[in-house]
């Protein structure tokens, strides 16, 4: 017997939802998706465990948190004329602001950047973390701490209300093994009623012909990592020799590399974790003994 296919009534065509309604049910939908937290089908990647032998980058961040959002506009609250504000951005970037709102970057970059163009911008040559060859335009002042004919830079810049002057020291030669002389510089940072030392790529202890021409210093940012820069024990003869009352860590790779430096300077220094990347700090709230304060990055 032939095969005679059953034919179905034709349902009827489906009537567009009215234009309110669909409006209103995406708006719905966006809503829910906005506030939602992680999907039940997709859950989130439990964190890697820390791995204390792990190789850490110099070119890698301050860490593996994601970065905060950057405000649109960067209107901080006015200064006092003694006062000074610090930003920690991250790696070995600071911003640095006096009270006539001058701004300094430190170890300017393409990678770490603060949230507004600075006047002066500081770099230093050891990695691509620490210099751009392509500033923004807006940078009054870009000064590298290094020179292309081996001499040491010796920077001496007055802006407004800030001045600026570098020491010159050594960096390793990644490639052949040697030494790179007058590779980095020590930027110290007039503002305010302070004297803020950024120590750079510091490869070795110091002088006492550079600790004379750094001088007094009432805020020392110092690279942490103890093994692309200056080892542990190394890096404290310094701090120990520059004797300055607040101490700011900086360029570490993981909490790890922070732990271990800070685990080692805890029966020589107070330690203090702030809950913001940013502080203003005036000669008069200086800590009356030497302190580190680890502000947390960008």
């Amino acid at each position: 017997m032939p095969f005679t296919p059953v034919r179905r009534p034709a349902r009827a065509a489906a009537r567009p939802a009215p234009v309110s309604l669909v409006v209103l049910t995406a708006l719905m939908l966006w809503l829910a998706a906005s506030t939602a937290g992680p999907s039940a089908a997709q859950p989130a990647a439990p964190a890697a465990p820390a791995t204390p032998g792990r190789a850490e980058s110099c070119p890698g961040l301050v860490s593996a948190v994601p970065p905060r959002a950057m405000p649109a506009a960067f209107r901080p609250a006015a200064l006092a004329p003694d006062q000074v504000r610090l930003t920690y951005v991250g790696h070995s970037t600071f911003l640095i602001e006096s009270p006539r709102l001058v701004r300094v970057a430190t170890d300017y970059n393409d990678y770490v950047k603060p949230p507004v163009v600075p006047d002066i911008a500081t770099m230093n040559r050891a990695h691509s973390t620490h210099y751009t060859l392509a500033p923004e335009p807006g940078i009054k002042h870009v000064l590298h701490g290094w020179r292309d004919d081996g001499k040491p830079a010796a920077h001496d810049v007055t802006h407004g209300d800030v001045h600026v002057r570098s020491v010159a020291t050594n960096i390793r030669d990644w490639t052949g093994g040697g030494t790179v002389r007058h590779g980095n510089a020590i930027f110290i940072v007039e503002a305010g009623t302070l004297c803020i030392a950024h120590l750079g790529h510091l490869h070795h202890t110091l002088t006492a012909q550079q600790l004379a021409e750094i001088g007094r210093v009432d805020v020392v940012l110092v690279p942490v990592d103890g093994s692309y820069t200056l080892d542990l024990d190394g890096m404290v003869e310094v701090l120990q020799a520059l004797k300055a009352p607040l101490m700011i860590p900086m360029h570490y790779f993981s909490r790890y590399t922070l732990d271990r430096f800070l685990d080692r300077v805890r029966d020589l220094y107070a330690i203090e974790m702030a809950e913001t990347p940013s502080l203003v700090v005036s000669k008069a709230t200086l800590p009356a003994q030497p302190k580190f304060l680890v502000l947390p990055g960008r």
